[in-house]
């Protein structure tokens, strides 16, 4: 938790708060893919990108 702290006062130090929105979206992004694999889901998000 200490890592994302970090990160967020970075992003707010050089103005660059723009960037959340597309880590959030990369974060939830790669963890669907993790947490999808073994299920019937996977070729759906496999086709998708």
């Amino acid at each position: 938790m200490a890592f994302l702290g970090e990160l967020l006062q970075f992003l707010k130090q050089r103005k660059k708060l723009w960037l959340l929105p597309v880590v959030v979206l990369l974060l939830l992004l790669g963890g669907m893919i993790v947490f999808v694999q073994g299920s019937a889901l996977a070729p759906l998000i496999y086709t998708v990108f």
